[in-house]
C-alpha cells in the first residue's frame, strides 16, 4: 500500500465536568467526547523521510517542522516500531486550531492509524506512553467515531452506548481563548461528576439529560471572551436548537438539533448575521 488517505473528525466535548486537581496540577476530568462529521483531511505516500505540507483554509499558523503534532506521531511510531520508512504528508486543515475541538489531536490519532497500515506494523495503543505523551486528548481521539466518556487527566476511557441521530451546529466567533487562562477562572476545582447516561434514549431525553451536565469552563470563559457569550446566545435564540454549550475550553460552541437538516439551516442563519465566524452543521457520528 503505497498511500493512504482518510478523514480525521472534529471532537466535541458535550459535556467537561472538573473534578479535581492533582499535586501535579493537572485538573482531573469528566467528559462526554462525541465526533462531528466535519473533518480534516489527510494524505499519507511511502518515502524515505519524514515531510509534511498543510493547505486549506486553516493553514495559516499550523507548523511543518517536527513541532507538528502529526511528524511527532510519526517520530513516535516510527521509533515504537523500528520503521525505517518515512512518509510524504498532507494535510487539508478544515477546522480551526486552538478552538475547542481537538483537531491536532484527531489529527493525530488518525495519522497513527493511517501510517501503522501504510507501515504495515502494528498500531500503538491509546494506552502507550508514546501515545500519552503526544497529549490528554489523543488517546480518546483514537476512538473516534465512538461516543466516549472520558474522566481523570484523559487516561480513564469508556466506551458509551450510541446515542440518537441528531446533528450539531458548530460556531466559532475567532476568538482566541487561552486555555490556562480559562482554568485559572475557575471557582471551584471540585465538582460533581457527569450523571449517569439513561439506557435507551431517544433524542427528548438525551437533549434532557445533557442539558443537566456542564462544562465547568464556560462560565470563565464567557467572562475571558464576550464573544464565547454571543455565540452561545445566538444559538440559544434559534428555535431548532434545544441545548447550546461550549466544547472543551472553547471558544468554539454547539448547538444540538434534531436533523442535519435543521443544523444546516441554523447555519445559514447564523452565518449571514455574523460573517466573521466560523459556522459549521455536522452530523453527530
Amino acid at each position: 500500500m503505497a498511500i493512504i488517505k482518510d478523514s480525521a473528525p472534529a471532537k466535541i466535548n458535550l459535556t467537561l465536568h472538573v473534578t479535581g486537581q492533582r499535586s501535579d496540577g493537572y485538573h482531573l476530568l469528566d467528559s462526554l467526547v462525541v465526533f462531528a462529521g466535519i473533518c480534516d483531511e489527510i494524505t499519507a505516500t511511502i518515502a524515505p523521510d519524514l515531510q509534511i505540507k498543510v493547505g486549506g483554509p486553516f493553514a495559516m499558523g499550523v507548523p511543518t517542522d517536527d513541532t507538528n503534532l502529526i511528524m511527532r506521531a510519526a517520530y513516535a511510531l516510527r521509533a515504537a516500531r523500528g520503521v525505517t520508512l518515512g512518509a510524504h504528508l498532507t494535510l487539508e486543515k478544515n477546522l480551526p486550531h486552538a478552538a475547542g475541538i481537538g483537531s491536532g489531536s484527531s489529527d493525530a490519532a488518525m495519522a497513527l492509524s493511517m501510517l501503522a497500515a501504510l507501515w504495515d506494523v502494528e498500531p500503538l495503543s491509546p494506552k502507550a506512553p508514546e501515545v500519552i505523551a503526544l497529549g490528554a486528548d489523543v488517546p480518546v481521539c483514537m476512538k473516534a467515531p465512538s461516543p466516549i466518556r472520558m474522566e481523570g487527566i484523559g487516561e480513564r476511557l469508556t466506551l458509551w452506548p450510541a446515542l440518537p441521530d441528531c446533528a450539531l451546529v458548530l460556531v466559532n466567533p475567532m476568538v482566541d481563548v487561552p486555555t490556562g487562562a480559562v482554568f485559572a477562572g475557575l471557582k471551584s476545582k471540585k465538582n460533581a461528576s457527569m450523571g449517569t447516561l439513561p439506557a435507551a434514549m431517544d433524542f427528548d431525553k438525551f437533549a434532557s439529560w445533557l442539558s443537566q451536565q456542564r462544562n465547568d469552563l464556560e462560565a470563565p470563559a464567557r467572562n475571558i471572551a464576550p464573544q464565547v457569550d454571543d455565540a452561545l446566545k445566538a444559538l440559544g435564540r434559534m428555535p431548532q436548537v434545544v441545548h447550546a454549550g461550549m466544547s472543551g475550553s472553547g471558544a468554539t460552541c454547539y448547538g444540538l438539533v434534531r436533523t442535519i437538516g435543521d443544523a444546516r439551516q441554523v447555519a445559514r442563519t447564523l452565518q449571514v448575521g455574523n460573517m466573521g465566524w466560523w459556522v459549521a452543521p455536522a452530523p453527530l457520528l
